[in-house]
């Protein structure tokens, strides 16, 4: 199939355009470096330097024979959008391209209204070319279980079933997100329904849990690696626990540290996404999956790494520091997650050995690690 990916340049993006290309689908990738824009501004370095799309995908052909192409603009502008896809004709949009960090949307004003007006823009400019040039395309985006928040019922898989006053109806299930990048996620929700129902659009929409990890199959060269941010505004929490447990940092626990969500290695963010793409929706149809593999709590998390790093030789403390976000801290949490395994998902979870295996695969960047980027102070009020 044709597949275009939105934000072809991310923690995400550049495997997922690995991953389908070497399972013969024809890639394009589109990205405008704004994370790395947004790094740079903060002074949020990587733990180690990752090439440019080009260089990327260059490397990639050479190692694998498996071809990308790359284009570089902002799909917040129409004549850009627009133009790939009136060329590429894609049959599947992967959508990654938007700001993800919830820190980052609460630092201040700008950086909120630069989240507001990028995912909100870059979501609109995709259903209006995918409408105009190519109306039968299947729309993947990736949403977030934050979306969610911490209900004191079951989370479905998107959708709830009502009974109210003797009346039944279907609705999307409630949304309460815990920042304004979650916001954002809901919002891009509410656009694809409105416009499922309006144009009749397919759409499957991936509620993804946080992801840890830095291999996959396509990564034998470890130039090919993605991003491995380990801060406060780019680092997801148990690839910053790891980095700070190799550092001999003390893992830093936010508040009563019982804060429950669901995970996945990014090994299985490649298969959901390659299986949601060879499997579409049906026209006129808001698919959603939840995409986690299992839970786990905070403080389960940092008790994981502790105890692998002990047996790797890594002293491990925990250290509980005041919660900078307005949460639940202790919370009910039991989301359903069977529809990706339904499509042939078989999840990877998360086993010493593989904790093991990132922890190893981290260590030889040890000489690499800032200390001073595990707290930026960004706080929700």
């Amino acid at each position: 199939m044709r597949v275009l990916i939105l934000g072809g340049d991310g923690y995400l993006g550049w495997p997922t355009a690995m991953h389908l290309s070497a399972h013969g689908h024809k890639v394009v990738v589109v990205d405008n470096y704004l994370r790395r824009q947004v790094c740079e501004e903060l002074d949020i370095a990587p733990l180690y330097p990752v090439p440019r799309l080009h260089d990327r995908a260059r490397r990639w052909h050479a190692e694998s024979g498996y071809t990308v192409n790359v284009h570089i603009g902002d799909l917040c502008e129409w004549e850009f959008i627009s133009g790939i896809f009136e060329s590429f004709r894609p049959e599947a949009i992967v959508h990654y391209a938007e700001q993800p960090s919830a820190p980052y949307s609460m630092l201040d004003r700008r950086s909120a209204t630069l989240t507001l007006q990028n995912n909100i823009s870059a979501t609109a400019n995709m259903i209006f070319a995918v409408r105009e040039f190519v109306p039968d395309a299947h729309i993947i985006k990736l949403g977030t279980m934050g979306e969610y928040g911490t209900p004191d019922i079951d989370i479905e898989e998107g959708w709830i079933d009502i009974e109210h006053k003797g009346r039944k109806d279907r609705f999307l299930y409630p949304r309460q997100a815990g920042s304004l990048y979650h916001t954002t996620k809901i919002m891009d929700t509410d656009l694809l329904w409105f416009y499922v129902r309006t144009w009749n659009l397919r759409v499957t929409d991936l509620m993804q849990g946080p992801v840890y990890g830095v291999k996959t199959a396509e990564t034998n060269d470890p130039s090919l690696r993605s991003f491995l941010n380990y801060d406060e505004i780019f680092g997801t929490v148990l690839n910053r626990f790891v980095v700070q447990a190799i550092a001999g940092y003390p893992l830093t626990v936010y508040g009563a540290g019982e804060q429950t969500r669901g995970y996945l290695n990014i090994i299985d963010t490649m298969n959901c996404i390659r299986l949601s793409v060879e499997t579409p929706a049906d026209k006129g149809e808001l698919r959603i999956f939840n995409q986690v593999v299992e839970t786990f709590s905070v403080n389960e998390l940092a008790g994981r790494v502790a105890e692998v790093g002990k047996t790797l030789g890594i002293d491990v403390t925990v250290n509980t520091v005041e919660n900078p976000r307005k949460e639940r801290e202790e919370h009910y949490y039991n989301p359903v997650y069977t529809g990706l395994k339904d499509l042939g998902l078989e999840p990877h979870p998360l086993t010493d050995d593989s904790l093991a295996d990132i922890i190893e695969t981290i260590v030889p960047h040890k000489q690499n690690i800032r200390e001073d980027l595990f707290l930026r102070g960004v706080r929700w009020a």
